[in-house]
C-alpha cells in the first residue's frame, strides 16, 4: 500500500478541522488535505482543537480540489447514509472501518480517506466518482455522527495502516505457566484439607477451580499472591487448633 491521505470535502467548522488533524496525530496520520476549507486563525478554534497536531498536522495541511482527489488517489468515502441493496448502485456496496483495514492492506496505489460536509456529507455526484464507500455501524435511529467524531472512529480503526505501536505495553497480559498453576491446585487442595472440606467433595471442589482459572487465565504475579494467601490462611487455622 502507498501513501494513506485523510481529506475533508468543504468543511464549514474549523474546530472540526482541528479535530480530525488531532486524531490523525492520535493515530499515527499526518496528511491533511482540504477542500475549499474555511479559514484556518492561527488563533481560532481549529488551532485549539488540534491539540499538539497545532505543530505539524494541521499547518502543513495542503488546499487540493477534488478532482485532484479522484486523480491522483484511490479514494475512500465516508457516508452514514447506504444502500440496503444492490437495487441503487450510488452507495452500494460499503464497508465498514475494520473490513476497510484489511482490503486497503492490499491496495498497491495512494489512498485518500475522504470526508464531507458536517451538514450535508459528500454529495451523490461525489459519492459516483469515488472507488469506494465507508458506513461506521451506528444506531438506526440516529446514525449520523459529528464530522470530527466520525473522523475520529475511523482513524482509530485503521490505525495500523500507519502505527507501528502504541503507548501500551506489548504483552498486557501474560499468563501463568502451568507448573504455576499446578502449584496453586496443589496449595488449594492443601487448604481444603485445613479447613476440613468433606472429602467426598475435595474432587468436585478442585475441578471448579481448575475451570474457573481455565476462564480467568492469570499471571504469575496473581498465582503467587493467591498461593500466599492460602498458605497465611493454612497456618493461622493451624494456629488457632494448636491453642485450643
Amino acid at each position: 500500500m502507498g501513501e494513506v491521505v485523510v481529506a475533508v470535502v468543504d468543511p464549514q467548522t474549523p474546530g472540526n478541522v482541528g479535530t480530525i488533524a488531532r486524531a490523525m496525530k492520535n493515530f499515527g496520520f499526518s496528511d491533511l488535505k482540504l477542500v475549499d476549507p474555511p479559514e484556518l486563525d492561527p488563533d481560532g478554534e481549529a488551532y485549539g482543537f488540534a491539540g499538539h497536531a497545532r505543530e505539524d498536522v494541521l499547518p502543513n495541511h495542503d488546499v487540493v480540489s477534488f478532482e485532484s482527489l479522484v486523480t491522483d488517489f484511490y479514494t475512500i468515502g465516508f457516508t452514514a447514509t447506504t444502500n440496503r441493496d444492490g437495487r441503487k448502485h450510488v452507495r452500494y456496496p460499503f464497508k465498514t472501518p475494520a473490513e476497510l483495514r484489511d482490503h486497503l492492506a492490499g491496495v498497491e496505489s495512494d489512498v485518500a480517506l475522504v470526508f464531507g460536509r458536517e451538514s450535508t456529507g459528500l454529495s451523490n455526484e461525489e459519492i459516483v466518482r469515488i472507488d469506494e464507500v465507508c458506513s461506521i455501524p451506528a444506531s438506526p435511529e440516529y446514525p449520523v455522527l459529528n464530522l470530527g467524531q466520525a473522523a475520529t472512529v475511523a482513524l482509530y480503526e485503521l490505525r495500523d495502516l500507519h502505527l507501528d505501536g502504541s503507548q501500551h505495553p506489548g504483552n498486557r497480559h501474560e499468563r501463568a505457566d502451568e507448573r504455576a498453576l499446578e502449584g496453586l491446585y496443589d496449595q488449594f487442595d492443601s487448604f481444603l484439607d485445613a479447613i476440613d472440606h468433606p472429602e467426598e467433595k475435595h474432587a468436585k471442589t478442585g475441578r471448579l477451580i481448575r475451570r474457573l482459572l481455565g476462564r480467568a487465565h492469570p499471571t504469575g504475579r496473581e498465582v503467587t499472591t493467591f498461593r500466599g494467601l492460602f498458605r497465611q490462611a493454612e497456618s493461622r487455622i493451624e494456629r488457632a487448633r494448636n491453642e485450643d
